[in-house]
């Protein structure tokens, strides 16, 4: 069947604050976002329900933390092998294997929220293995959208996988939030597989993703060279280290159940999850501006410390309209450095290299709030709960301009620049692989 492309007006694409839709006319793109939008929206109504049941299981806020430490350690190694395979085998066909085995942990979580005593070291090993597979998945998903789309438009692509992002983070957690405490965790794990469902559907129509000609093939040493790159650009390490400091000392999340007692309960629980998304979106919707921005290391600085900031005004907050407040800039701020360090990354990463970085990408991105779950669970046995958010805040924006500091050429980086050496990279190894026989 074929799809009719979407029409976007001129004029749309080209306001100063106006969102870009532009790259949804390219097909495949449409089909990937569709699927990703809709499998993102399902993964957070599990994402509150499996803290939520072993809060309700344990009562301890360390054991909910400790989520965090479980996911990470497969990550940590799984992130290095869903990279090299991202560019050694067909990267559709890795999303849509590992879209499959999420599926299939849905079900256990489905079924296991269905007996009469659901086993609390099950939710630890699906957070575990759900954890190794987003290791393999999230390389080739994030490798896959520089074959979709044209490297000028990488600015509007993030604004709009964003897009997707924040209205599954508005909407999912505020449905899951009242599920929770009306109809139950079988009801949200449902809807979660459904969704699955739905993705896999999408992702079964995309075209072929084939790995560029003559791939390295995966080996310790295909991931050595990609780590060496990596180090080899201070660009590069700036977007990870700035990200993984403020997500260890400002990621909340883990407390969300225990702030939420004193205001309000389960059904303000879900206004939590939701509010650092409706920041985001506020950014994204006006993103047109972020095309014209060329020092990107210097916007994710500001961006990450705002965050930090953000998060220590939700745990001074003893309202709710505050402590929603400070949530909502801490998500809007987190948007912007996101934003920015992806146009880093797609803009200047050659093909032939981009599934490994992703790999170590995604650790940047994904370890910081997993030790940062556990750092707060942790804390929050010494300080309670509000001192370890504030505190963490404090910390975060302290680290952050320490980073900045000790990284000048990440905080005077120019995009216009990264994006000409991509493309001299590319060339090169293009020219490389003709003459090899």
């Amino acid at each position: 069947m074929t799809v009719t492309p979407i029409r976007v007006p001129v004029a749309s694409v080209q306001g100063t604050l106006a969102l870009d839709l532009s790259p949804l006319r390219i097909r495949d793109f449409r089909l990937l976002f569709a699927a990703s939008g809709i499998s993102s929206f399902g993964s957070m109504f599990t994402f509150v329900a499996i803290p939520f049941q072993v809060k309700v299981m344990t009562g301890d806020p360390f054991l909910v933390g400790l989520l965090g430490l479980c996911e990470l350690i497969p990550l940590l190694f799984m992130a290095f092998v869903g990279g090299a395979l991202a560019d050694f085998i067909d990267r559709r066909k890795l999303v849509f294997g590992t879209e499959f085995a999420f599926t299939i942990l849905l079900t256990l979580l489905l079924v296991n929220s269905l007996t009469g005593r659901p086993q609390l070291w099950l939710l630890y090993v699906v957070a575990a293995v759900s954890a190794a597979i987003e290791g393999v998945q999230r390389p080739a998903l994030d490798s896959i959208i520089p074959r979709l789309a044209p490297g000028d438009k990488m600015a509007a692509v993030g604004a709009l996988n964003s897009l997707r992002w924040q209205v599954a983070q508005i909407g999912a957690p505020t449905l899951a939030g009242l599920l929770l405490a009306g109809a139950g965790l079988s009801w949200v794990y449902a809807i979660d597989l459904t969704t699955f469902l739905i993705s896999l559907a999408c992702l079964s129509r995309i075209r072929a993703v084939p790995p560029p000609e003559k791939a390295d093939r995966p080996s310790l040493r295909s991931v050595v060279d990609g780590l060496k790159y990596a180090r080899s650009r201070p660009e590069l390490l700036g977007t990870y280290l700035i990200d993984i400091n403020a997500m260890f000392f400002a990621f909340p999340y883990a407390l969300f159940p225990f702030l939420a007692d004193k205001l309000g309960g389960p059904a303000v629980l879900g206004l939590f999850y939701a509010a650092p998304a409706v920041g985001s979106l506020l950014v994204t919707v006006t993103s047109g501006w972020t095309g014209r921005v060329h020092r990107h290391g210097f916007a994710v600085v500001l961006a990450a410390a705002a965050w930090g900031g953000g998060i220590a005004v939700f745990g001074f907050a003893n309202s709710l309209w505050l402590a929603l407040l400070g949530l909502i800039i801490a998500g809007g701020s987190d948007m912007i450095s996101g934003l920015f360090r992806g146009v880093i990354w797609n803009q200047t990463i050659p093909d032939h290299l981009r599934g490994r970085l992703a790999g170590i990408e995604m650790l940047s991105y994904m370890t910081g709030p997993m030790l940062g779950q556990t750092r707060a669970g942790l804390t929050a046995r010494w300080w309670g709960a509000t001192g370890s958010v504030v505190w963490g805040g404090v910390l975060a924006m302290a680290g952050t301009f320490a980073l900045a500091a000790a990284l000048p050429k990440f905080w005077r980086y120019d995009g216009r620049d990264g994006l000409a050496r991509k493309q001299a990279e590319d060339s090169a190894r293009a020219a490389l692989v003709a003459s090899t026989p």
